[in-house]
This record gives C-alpha cells, structure tokens and sequence, in this order.
C-alpha cells in the first residue's frame, strides 16, 4: 500500500505536465480537453511506466540562487560570444572535451548535462554512466589553456548543482581531497581534445 501511494505520489508532477501540454497542443482550455488529457496521461504512465529516480538529495535555497545565478550569467555570455562568432568572418577552431565528474547521481549527472547543454557553444554529447564523464562539444576554443578554463567551468557547474540539490554524500565527496580531475585513469579519456578548424 504504502509503495503504492509512494509510486503515486513520483508521478503527479508528470501527470500535470502531461495534462497541461495536452490542453497546450489542442490551444484551448475546455473540460473536455482536461478530462481526455487526464485520460491520456493515465493511460500513458500505466502502459509506458518510467523507472524511478533515487531522490537521496536535498535542495538548499541559497545554493539553488547560486546555482541559477551562475547558470544565467553563463547563458549571457555564451550567447554574446556565439552571436559575435556569427556575424565574424574567419575560420575559428571547435574541440571535444571530456570532463571527468565527481558525482554518481544519475538525477545531478542529468541536471548536468542538460544544463550545459542549455548554454549557447556546449553540447553534451556523450555521458558515460559507469565513470562519471562527459563528452562536450565547444563551438570555439583558442588554446589550450582555454580548454583548461572551459573544464573548469564544467567541474564549477558541477559544484554548484550538488551543492544545490545533492544529498550530504555528494557534497562530502565534493570536498574531499584527492578528486582531482585532471589526471584521471578513465578508460577512454586519453587524449580528451579533439580539435578542428572551422
């Protein structure tokens, strides 16, 4: 009973968004759209049922405004430095990276990546589950030492989400020393710049 309740409880949030992007795709609001949209979401989380999500973090209030501060003042600056690339003539070199991430959360590693996905000149191509990596494309690098910032940027994402949403043991594990990144024993992350002109 008590799992049932507990199942329920994890997918109202999705039957309200499942509902309310119903009545969205039909542009009106009427009783007759909520109903089917309520009927439809039922039906669709019965049939097609998602896995449930280990939830052991926390949120914090002030390190979620951090998180979203940074996040915004990313956002802008990438987005100046897209548009000045689109209006620039010239070739410019773009690179994949990996960065190697301290957290094993499947829900961080998934406000992760779709964070930076979200910023204009990262996309996330690749996230391996098993050794915590991510695989980003950069639209443009300059040198080396601006690899090393844009790595630094990812691992700064990084903290602040855990810090915002994770559970003790994550940012314990934050904190701990010996996680450094840099040098890692990762399979596959030898050699993690690939560079190309554009």
């Amino acid at each position: 009973m008590s799992a049932r309740v507990t199942r329920l409880r994890q997918q109202v949030p999705l039957l309200v968004w499942l509902v309310v992007v119903w009545v969205l795709l039909w542009g009106t609001f009427s009783w007759a759209n909520l109903l089917s949209g309520l009927l439809l979401a039922l039906l669709v989380t019965s049939v097609l049922p998602l896995p449930s999500v280990a939830t052991s973090g926390r949120f914090r209030p002030w390190a979620a405004l951090r998180f979203l501060g940074g996040f915004l003042v990313d956002l802008v600056v990438s987005s100046v430095e897209v548009t000045w690339l689109a209006f620039r003539p010239g070739r410019h070199r773009s690179a994949i990276i990996t960065a190697q991430l301290r957290t094993d959360s499947d829900l961080l590693l998934t406000v992760i990546a779709e964070a930076l996905s979200l910023v204009p000149g990262t996309l996330v191509l690749d996230v391996d589950r098993e050794h915590q990596v991510l695989a980003i494309h950069l639209v443009r690098v300059r040198d080396e030492a601006h690899i090393e910032r844009q790595r630094a940027s990812v691992l700064g994402m990084e903290e602040r989400v855990v810090r915002a949403f994770g559970s003790a043991e994550d940012v314990a594990r934050l904190d701990s020393p010996g996680t450094d990144t840099r040098d890692t024993d990762t399979p596959g992350t030898e050699g993690t710049e690939r560079m190309s002109q554009r």
